[in-house]
This record gives structure tokens, sequence and C-alpha cells, in this order.
């Protein structure tokens, strides 16, 4: 049996499809995976802010096309890339284990941490997301907007004379690079997009094949955490223009799950925090939304 995945063309995206291709002929020996790259707007465009060029889809809609027209089988994309709504007549398969959800700080040599940092530096970051909670933590930084895949944004510490750049944690670690993490930035200062760290698998509404295929990769834990970020996004209704940051955490039979809210100036953040059982993993995401959206819209700033 042949299956045709479509990814985006970047190293990091290339590793992904790859791991997932990976897993899948080691449960099924007779599978035969193809790649296929597809390029994107958000590939193309490297000059310009991502809420300059559009909202999620500027990573996914191209590849959403192949997959809409039966070029490809399945997609693999970053699941903090995908939009609220997907288009009519796709799906989601089933979560794949998670990678560390945190971001982390890549620092000039001769600073260790966050706090390490002489007062004015430059931290590079391309997420209003990242760059609000930085500041709450850290007014007197300079944050500075960079764009450009894992190798280029690396490139850029040196060439463009940065104390630091913000990415995350999964990408990193799928691409081996570890070792290049100054510091791993804690949830009570940086909160990441909802479902950083988790793989998306996306497939025709009809294709039942491939939702089984994909089955078998399901993790448990995985699962519920990205349907409550997605439900938190999904009701928030945010997309790259506003600050939104989300994590659902499971201990036991409970779910604990933090929000972020900001506008787009970054002068409003609300963080709040909810607790639920595990099973309304739904409920709990826009039930934290609710709230975060009364508190947000409150006159008292």
């Amino acid at each position: 049996m042949k299956v045709v995945i479509g990814t985006r063309g970047s190293r990091l995206a290339l590793t992904q499809t790859k791991w997932v291709i990976d897993e899948l002929e080691k449960h099924y020996p007779e599978l035969a995976c193809e790649m296929k790259i597809i390029k994107t707007k958000g590939d193309l465009i490297q000059d310009k802010p991502l809420d300059k060029i559009g909202d999620k889809g500027i990573f996914t809609k191209e590849i959403e096309a192949e997959l809409l027209k039966g070029n490809i089988d399945m997609a693999v994309h970053s699941m903090k890339d995908m939009p609220s709504e997907l288009p009519l007549g796709l799906r989601f398969t089933r979560t794949l284990k998670r990678e560390d959800a945190r971001d982390v700080l890549i620092l000039k040599e001769g600073y260790a941490s966050i706090e390490d940092l002489p007062i004015g530096a430059t931290i590079a970051t391309g997420s209003k997301r990242r760059k609000y909670q930085l500041l709450a933590y850290r007014s007197d930084l300079n944050i500075v907007p960079i764009r450009g895949n894992v190798d280029t944004r690396l490139c850029k510490l040196e060439e463009e004379k940065l104390e630091g750049i913000v990415l995350a944690a999964a990408g990193l670690h799928r691409l081996g690079l570890a070792d290049k993490i100054t510091c791993y930035l804690p949830m009570e200062i940086m909160l990441p997009a909802p479902a950083q760290g988790a793989l998306a698998i996306e497939i025709r509404q009809e294709d039942t094949k491939a939702y089984d295929l994909v089955k078998v990769l399901e993790d448990p834990v995985s699962s519920i955490q990205v349907e409550a970020e997605r439900a938190f996004m999904d009701a928030i209704n945010g997309g790259c223009h506003m600050p939104i940051g989300a994590y659902c955490e499971v201990i036991g039979t409970k779910l604990r799950m933090r929000g972020l809210l900001g506008d787009e100036l970054g002068k409003k953040l609300v963080i709040k925090e909810l607790c639920a059982p595990i099973g309304s993993e739904k409920q709990l995401g826009e039930e934290l939304a609710s709230v975060l959206r009364k508190e947000f819209e409150k006159n008292d700033w």
C-alpha cells in the first residue's frame, strides 16, 4: 500500500514528516510512504511579520488544496500552525506523542538565563505572544522581529548581534539541536501557543483507511491536551494578530489549564487558570476562554 504525505519544505517540516513515516512503516512493514514537498504562502514571504501577511492558514492552505484534490493522502503540520476551522472535507487523525511544549531561550555566550541579561538586551522573536510575555517579565528588554526557519534564526543570533532568540523546544529537540538551548522558559513566565509541540495529521473526511492507519500511533495524554487547548483557541477566536497562549496539564484524573489573552499592542495581558476532571476537555477550554474574555473586556485597565 502506498501513501503520499504532503509537507512544507523546511528542515523541521521534513524531519517531522520523516518521523511520522518511520513510525507508520515500523507498524506496517508493507506500507510504502512517499513525501511530497509543497510550498506555502508563509514559506514564500519571508520579509514581513506573520501578522502582516495573513492568519494561521498561511502555512497550510496550499497543502490542504493538494489534499482535497487527492494529490496527497495525508498532510503533516505543526498543530500550532493550524487554524481553528479546517476546510470542508478535511479532518484530523489521532494525536501523536507530543514533544516538549515549552519555549526556550538561545542566548549569546556568557549568559545563562533571562535574569542574566543586561538592561536593554536585544531578544528576537516573530511572535507577539512571546514578545509581550517577555516584556511582562522584563520590561527593559528590547524585543525585535525575526523570521525564517530554525537554522536561519540561529545564524541571525550572531549576524545581527542579538543577545538571544526565542524558539520552541519541540523543533530544536526534533532537529537534534537541544544542545543549542541555553534555558527553558517556565510556564509561569511563558505560556506556549495552544498545542505547541504536537503534530497534526490531516486527511480527507471520508478516508477511513488513512484514519485507521494513524490510530495505532495515538497518545492518549497528548490527545487530551490538544483537544482542550484547541477548544480554548476556537472559543477565544484569535489568530496571529492577538497574543494567545494555553497549556493543559494532566494530573491523575484531573486537568489543570492556564490560558493567556492579550491585545495587539500588548497593553492588556490576562492569564487565568481553571481545573476540571478528565473527560471535560472541550468544556474546560471553552470555559477558560469565556473567563479570559470577560476579564479582558473589563474597562479598568
